[in-house]
C-alpha cells in the first residue's frame, strides 16, 4: 500500500482577490489561452465547469513531461471565501497517486493576494516521489497568470 502525504503552498500575489479569484474561477478558457505551452484545451465533460461535481479533462501540450492528461472532479467551492476543492478522478497522474486532492483559497492580503494551495495524496507504491512537480506546476501557473493579470491592467 502506497503512503499518504500532504504539501501545502502559500505566494502573495500583486493582482487583487476578486480579480485573482475570477481568473480561476474563468480557467477553463482563459488558461488555454494565456499558458499554450502548458494547456492544449481544458474542456467541460458535466456541469457548468465551476459547480460542485463539474467534471473538466485537462488535456496538456507536449512540453509538460510525463502528463497528457487529467480529469478533475469540483468537489466544493465557496465563492464567498474564494475556496476551491478539486480531485483528480483520472488521467496520468492516477498511475502514481490512488487518491490526489487539492484545495486553492485566495485571499486579500494589502492591495494583492495571498494564495494558498494545498494536495493530499496517497502514492499507488512505495517509490512514488512526493507530487513537488505538480506544486511546483501550481505555483509557476499562478505566478504566470499573476503576470498576466498586471500586464492586462497596465
Amino acid at each position: 500500500m502506497g503512503s499518504t502525504g500532504k504539501l501545502e503552498v502559500e505566494l502573495e500575489v500583486k493582482s487583487s482577490a476578486d480579480k485573482f479569484w475570477e481568473s480561476i474561477r474563468d480557467s477553463t478558457t482563459l488558461f488555454p489561452k494565456i499558458f499554450p505551452t502548458h494547456y492544449k484545451s481544458i474542456q467541460v465533460l458535466e456541469g457548468d465547469g465551476k459547480g460542485v461535481g463539474s467534471i473538466r479533462l485537462l488535456t496538456y501540450s507536449e512540453e509538460i513531461p510525463g502528463v497528457k492528461f487529467s480529469k478533475e472532479r469540483i468537489d466544493a467551492v465557496d465563492e464567498a471565501g474564494k475556496e476551491v476543492a478539486y480531485a483528480v478522478i483520472d488521467g496520468d497522474v492516477s498511475h502514481f497517486y490512488k487518491h490526489f486532492k487539492a484545495k486553492l483559497v485566495v485571499t486579500p492580503k494589502g492591495e494583492g493576494s495571498l494564495v494558498k494551495w494545498s494536495c493530499e495524496f496517497e502514492k499507488a507504491s512505495g517509490d512514488v516521489p512526493d507530487p513537488h512537480l505538480v506544486r511546483d506546476f501550481a505555483v509557476h501557473n499562478f505566478r504566470a497568470l499573476d503576470d498576466y493579470l498586471l500586464k492586462a491592467q497596465a
